[in-house]
């Protein structure tokens, strides 16, 4: 049994059905089965998240009990606290990067609040940018304040800036017009 794949003029090129059900479907299948390698990066991810999620909020309780019984100064208690929250913005990012990982990847009918709905990789994209962009003030904020580091404020400042700008250009440049966006559904890609 044969199945025509083109012809050109009279002449018809024949491809046996049997070599398309031996190779290309076992294929397709595999291709497919691909994509649950993302569920390792994707843990991993979630699980450094929590890690730094957890760290940060210890580091912040063990602030606040420090200012309180020892009366520590302020520009300490600051720097303090803006290393507690660093980590815990960290700790966000890994959870943007594991959902939205999980989300492309595996399902993408993932309870998730709509803000971190991840609908293509310009949107974990965005995304990731937005929450590098806090992450980086935070810590020009902590190098602001940070009396020993008062020499670094200039080259912070301006490193900061040049990759804040950087990462905005990128994000315009690279942004896709919404109208354009088609969902999964639209497309009718199946779910596998």
């Amino acid at each position: 049994m044969c199945t025509v794949i083109f012809t050109i003029g009279n002449a018809a090129c024949f491809r046996p059905s049997s070599i398309y059900v031996l190779y290309h479907l076992p294929m397709n299948r595999i291709l497919a089965a691909t994509r649950y390698a993302v569920v390792v990066p994707a843990i991993a991810s979630i699980l450094g998240a929590l890690l730094l999620m957890v760290q940060g909020s210890i580091e912040m309780i063990q602030v606040i009990i420090d200012a309180i019984v020892n009366s520590t100064k302020l520009k300490l208690t600051i720097v303090d606290v803006l290393t507690a929250v660093d980590a815990i913005l960290l700790g966000t990012v890994l959870l943007v990067i594991g959902y939205g990982l999980y989300e492309l990847f595996i399902n993408e009918d993932l309870k998730v609040p709509v803000w971190l709905q991840v609908h293509d990789l310009d949107d974990l994209k965005s995304k990731l940018i937005g929450v590098v962009v806090a992450l980086i003030a935070v810590i020009f904020v902590g190098v602001f304040v940070d009396v020993n580091r008062s020499k670094d404020v200039l080259a912070f400042g301006v490193g900061a800036g040049a990759l804040v700008t950087g990462l905005a250009i990128f994000a315009y440049t690279s942004k896709k017009d919404p109208s354009m966006k088609i969902s999964r559904q639209e497309k009718g890609i199946k779910k596998l």
